[in-house]
């Protein structure tokens, strides 16, 4: 029986001994995380750059946070409700005050969670720009039960403490964007919530005033919180306040603007001297004439890049206004656009060392690192309300929109868009493609599926690759024409064929556009090559090559209108990687997958 207990006894100290180490080496875990995030330290305008407290050059990568604290309809698949009033509005019609209430405290607490940042850290971006809506943390002036007042509210500033906790668990700044300001900013009513029937920012002096007690109250709780990485003070404003322009894009004095800013600037250092001040220009973040010079040695110019060709000079008005001016510069917001356009934006702002924060992270939308699948009833409600469809019930209409809140936002039960993710973080520092998934081709064949191209440049050569409207001068254009699967220039679309393997194929294949594959074979060998494909036209062809070898100059497919399985010919695959590229001599055609069999199968 002694021996029994000092066993036991050995035990309990030796399991004892482990927990001590176990949360010893935890402890020092955080600590070193700590320390690093200690060791970064504020962020800071130093001549053209932007630099940590060691005066290392920092280049931001982020992402804003786009519709979590302020909804715009074109996220939600309502672009004619366009303001989050509207659509709350119309909400509640449809399900009632209460439980439109429930659909909004769901909403902020399942969009954006910490898997989110989490995610983002994991991917390997360094920063998060969060789009506040005023009225998160303060009440509209009409509703101050004493005029002149603020009322502060805790919703903002708890969903912020939380924010600022995950983004430093995952050593990311965090930089606070007013996206809606107090009466709205601008005459594009949808990005700050305005009600254009009430006064707007710049027609009230009580709004203005709200405005600038907020940013007070904000840099006094985060005064000495080193990974808040700066004050976006003011989001695009779009206000004519002498020209003709109602976005103010032919403003040349801008005073009421750089007037607002200046006096947040000083609201801001009453209370905190050491976090960087973010400005913006008229004419959605870029119109800077009579804003400049800086009026703070702490202070960064921001702009804004949208649908533009991107060569050094569609940026160089704001790299002038960096070395006239000796601040940095930061693009603010960008995106909405193709994996191509992503890699040559940022490709382009990194060479300039210019930091950058694309928008947003997540949407109903294929072109965004997260991508929304809504349930099947909240289809109904966007018919509805776009006036394509029918009242669906009280009932129904709750189901859907609650269960859109709760559940189908979070991140979860979100589509990772890793080409999204590739194009931003990967491709602008190298030309190599990767494969876009594993496929492996054993001894008894397999099939790659035509949508699985390479990932980056050198994957795929499609001739409409991203939107380039505001440098044409042109509609806007699709890259994808599905819409679907990809944010490459490549065309996906559907199929509800049953014998498919895939629902998806290549579309809207022109003459000379091709598509790499990379892909593993087990065993060396001879392999026979088909391709599924369909073709409603009389005289498409195509070129293989596999292994930088050209197996057939030109490949006819016939005519047919269902989908058909084709050999082509015969292939000597290597063991391990093999690359096998499809170009279209005469296009027209659609494809599915290609397929390989051993030579010798019976």
């Amino acid at each position: 029986m002694n021996v029994t207990l000092n066993i036991l006894i050995k035990l309990t100290e030796v399991q004892s001994t482990m927990i001590i180490q176990k949360l010893l080496l935890a402890f020092i875990g955080l600590l070193l995380i700590a320390s690093y995030a200690s060791a970064q330290g504020y962020l800071k305008a130093e001549g053209k750059f932007i630099v940590n407290e060691q005066g290392e050059k920092v280049v931001l990568k982020g992402m804003g946070l786009g519709g979590w604290m302020l909804q715009e309809g074109y996220m939600l698949k309502l672009p004619k409700l366009a303001q989050q009033y509207n659509i709350r509005n119309q909400f509640q019609d449809l399900i009632g005050k209460e439980a439109t209430e429930e659909f909004y405290k769901a909403w902020l607490e399942n969009h954006t969670t910490k898997a989110d940042i989490d995610a983002m850290a994991r991917w390997g971006f360094n920063s998060v720009r969060l789009p506040m809506h005023y009225n998160l943390y303060t009440l509209p002036v009409e509703q101050e039960p004493e005029k002149g007042k603020n009322t502060w509210l805790k919703t903002g500033f708890e969903m912020t403490d939380e924010l600022l906790a995950w983004c430093k668990a995952n050593n990311m700044y965090l930089i606070l964007d007013l996206h809606a300001a107090p009466g709205g900013q601008g005459n594009d009513h949808a990005i700050s919530d305005r009600d254009p029937t009430k006064p707007s920012l710049w027609d009230s002096k009580e709004n203005q005033e709200k405005m600038i007690a907020l940013w007070r109250e904000l840099a006094k709780r985060y005064a000495d919180e080193p990974m808040i990485g700066g004050y976006d003070i003011i989001n695009e404003p779009n206000w004519a306040f002498e020209g003709d322009n109602p976005n103010g894009c032919a403003e040349n004095n801008n005073k009421p603007l750089k007037d607002l800013m200046v006096r947040v600037t000083k609201a801001i250092r009453e209370v905190d001297s050491k976090h960087m001040i973010i400005i913006e220009g008229n004419c959605w973040g870029n119109n800077y004439k009579g804003v400049l010079p800086t009026w703070d040695d702490n202070m960064v110019i921001s702009f804004h890049k949208y649908w533009n060709t991107n060569k050094q000079e569609d940026i160089a008005e704001f790299i002038a206004l960096r070395d006239k001016y000796n601040a940095p510069i930061w693009l603010g917001e960008s995106g909405e656009n193709s994996n191509l356009w992503f890699k040559d934006a940022i490709q382009l702002a990194e060479a300039n060392g210019i930091g950058w924060a694309f928008w947003p992270l997540k949407k109903i939308g294929f072109n965004n690192p997260l991508q929304i699948h809504p349930n099947e009833g909240y289809w109904s409600v966007v018919d509805y309300l776009n006036n394509n469809g029918p009242r669906p019930s009280r009932e129904k209409a709750t189901e859907a929109l609650l269960t859109f809140a709760k559940k189908d936002i979070r991140y979860e039960n979100n589509k990772q868009n890793m080409d999204v993710v590739d194009a931003m973080l990967r491709q602008p520092h190298t030309n190599v493609s990767k494969p876009f998934k594993d496929t492996l081709i054993t001894e008894t064949g397999g099939r790659i599926l035509a949508v699985d191209y390479d990932l980056g440049v050198n994957g795929y050569a499609d001739k409409d690759s991203a939107n380039y409207h505001v440098s044409t001068k042109g509609e806007r254009t699709p890259w994808n024409r599905g819409l679907i699967y990809r944010n490459d220039g490549v065309d996906i679309s559907v199929s509800t064929v049953a014998e498919l393997e895939t629902p998806y194929y290549i579309d809207n294949i022109v003459s000379n556009e091709w598509l790499d594959y990379t892909f593993t074979v087990k065993k060396a060998g001879v392999y026979k090559l088909f391709v599924v494909y369909s073709n409603e036209g009389d005289e498409a062809s195509i070129t293989i090559s596999v292994n930088n070898d050209t197996l057939v100059n030109s490949s006819s497919l016939p005519k047919e209108l269902s989908w058909k399985t084709q050999y082509l010919t015969k292939t000597t695959l290597l063991e391990g990687t093999n690359h096998l590229k499809l170009k279209a001599i005469v296009g027209g055609y659609k494809i599915s997958s290609i397929h390989f069999e051993p030579e010798n199968r019976l």
